[in-house]
């Protein structure tokens, strides 16, 4: 998928920083804004950092030039279709989402972030709309003259209020050596646009320009306004809040080690401990995002009868905290032993129904093409979209707002779900179910399919993990995806989607050389890549056939909720 030409600049950047090179010298040209013949790519020897954007129709030139300590890059070429300024600011987003996931930011953290992002992004959009108000912006006291309504002014609004916001998100040492500093990062998208950082605010205590009569203290205003309703909004941004003890059985049915067998289960109906996104001070018996299901949703549903009829779900906009949602039913295998079996068993089949087209589907939707995880995926997702239907900046800032918020409800109900059950994975019902017993399945990385011992029996899954580290009920991947998808069907009024990559030889990660050729991947419709996303989960033995199902329910009517609640912010009718 085409990067738009900030996105290319930063990934350029991030890519030097990885490489352990240093930049030390960043000069970025003023964006030229004006129609412009766009002249060909060159290569040529150089010693700076420039980015020159121009504009002619839906066409985009970035030229790059980088000079580093021990490594000189010349003019870097890059033509994709026109990037938003939102979809821009969403891919460098995506950039420290995928560069911060060492830090345990698992998929509600990284849902909860683009969600505030893009808040942020429509709210000072909304202060340049005829009609739509802001979320944080009670009577519209922000909203600019009509004569202010250009596109131009949108842009500076959105870049300042998408900078502040990701400053806030992703502050300067939160990061390891040498990715310490997204200031630098987000300093070249910023100065890439030709905007000046003396406008900008990056902290609290460190804002140069908070006037409401220009875009770039409109931007900051705004942002500032989101970060603060979100402040303590559950999710222990900022580390003050500790973890309730979780209803974990002890000793862990099964340790972290894929070679460790055998072991006496305590409560086989309960998730086990494996250890995934594990930070310095990991704690094996803190679930990741373990506080998100208290997390204040945008629009939440919930004090529900049955999970059938959407009509009898209600929003909840900013709520008491505690996500709702307590009448969705237990998982149908914690209901009754017979239930279990034939779940263990379903997921056997899917084990031993294992080919190459099915663990390349495994890959892909494990954690998104380069570690955004389910919600930055979509983002993805949106990005192709709005390339696909020449987006106009109006556009995006409703599409990515909606879907993203809709991706952190669908967070904050699942991970709810999973601390209220704690429902079993795979990998612990089958090594109960059938220690002692010789099943037809995947025998592991470079095995065929054989007769392996049950009480050996693993998913496929890649990366260092076996499974998540949180309950299995229900699946993450399923309510990101179908609640994504959903917004995103209603949002462009088709369920079309259209959208092909490639996967190159030797993509995967758990058996290495698959695929021997190019293996292309193509979705026709949302709800296609929503499906596939969850089935992903059965084929890798992640999740059971109820964690899908419930889930995949769930999202949608969440993402119709959402749409709901998006609507009133862009008609203006929002409380």
């Amino acid at each position: 998928m085409a990067l738009g030409g900030l996105a290319f600049a930063a990934m350029i950047q991030s890519a030097a920083i990885l490489a352990g090179e240093r930049i030390i010298d960043l000069a970025i040209a003023r964006v030229v804004t004006s129609p412009q013949r766009v002249w060909p790519c060159s290569r040529q020897d150089g010693c700076s950092f420039t980015i020159v954007r121009i504009q002619l129709e839906n066409t985009m030139v970035v030229r790059l030039l980088i000079r580093v300590t021990t490594f000189v890059a010349a003019f870097v070429c890059a033509t994709s279709a026109w990037a938003t300024v939102v979809s821009d600011w969403n891919a460098a987003a995506l950039a420290e989402v995928r560069l911060s996931k060492s830090l345990r930011n698992g998929p509600p953290m990284v849902a909860r972030a683009l969600a505030i992002a893009h808040t942020c992004m429509h709210d000072v959009w909304a202060a340049y709309d005829d009609v739509a108000v802001a979320t944080t912006d009670t009577g519209g006291s922000r909203r600019q003259p009509t004569e202010e309504h250009t596109d131009d002014n949108k842009a500076k609004a959105i870049s300042f209020a998408a900078y502040r916001c990701l400053r806030n998100l992703y502050p300067d040492g939160s990061l390891p050596a040498p990715l310490a500093q997204p200031s630098v990062r987000l300093n070249a998208v910023l100065l890439g646009y030709g905007y000046s950082l003396d406008e900008a605010c990056v902290t609290d205590d460190d804002c140069r320009s908070s006037d409401p009569t220009t875009p770039a203290g409109i931007g900051n205003i705004a942002a500032q306004a989101v970060i603060d309703a979100r402040r303590n909004d559950g999710s222990n941004q900022y580390g003050d809040l500790t973890p309730a003890p979780c209803p974990m059985p002890t000793p862990w049915p099964l340790p972290c080690a894929a070679t460790a067998y055998g072991q006496t289960l305590a409560n086989p109906d309960r998730t086990g401990a494996y250890s995934d996104y594990i930070a310095a001070d990991y704690d094996p018996y803190v679930p990741v995002n373990s506080l998100m299901g208290y997390c204040n949703p945008l629009v939440l549903v919930c004090e529900r009868q049955d999970i059938v009829d959407p009509n009898q779900w209600q929003p909840l906009i900013f709520s008491n905290g505690q996500a709702c949602l307590d009448s969705v039913p237990p998982p149908d295998y914690a209901k009754n032993s017979g239930q279990y079996q034939t779940d263990v068993n379903n997921m056997i089949q899917y084990s031993r129904s294992l080919d190459i087209g099915r663990k390349l589907i495994v890959e892909y939707w494990a954690d998104g093409p380069s570690s955004e995880l389910p919600p930055g995926h979509w983002g993805l997702f949106a990005q192709f979209v709005s390339q696909r239907d020449n987006h106009m900046i109006d556009q995006d800032a409703k599409m990515f707002f909606a879907m993203h918020n809709a991706s952190f409800d669908a967070g904050i109900v699942a991970w709810h779900i999973k601390r209220k059950y704690n429902g079993v994975r795979p990998i612990t019902a089958i090594r109960f179910a059938k220690q002692g017993q010789n099943i037809l399945a995947w025998g592991g990385p470079g095995r065929p399919i054989e007769h392996i011992s049950g009480g050996k029996w693993s998913p496929y899954n890649p990366g260092t993990n076996l499974t998540p580290s949180f309950p299995g009920y229900f699946s993450g991947h399923s309510v990101f995806s179908r609640s994504s998808a959903t917004v995103l069907w209603l949002f462009t009024g088709d369920d079309f989607f259209g959208f092909s990559t490639v996967l190159p030889a030797g993509f995967g990660r758990v058996e290495l050389g698959i695929p021997l050729a190019p293996t292309t991947f193509f979705y026709g419709t949302f709800s296609d890549a929503a499906n596939e996303a969850g089935l992903s989960r059965l084929y890798g033995g992640i999740h059971f056939e109820d964690d899908n199902t419930t889930a995949q329910t769930v999202g949608s009517l969440i993402g119709l909720q959402a749409w709901a609640k998006a609507l009133s912010y862009f008609n203006g009718t929002a409380p």
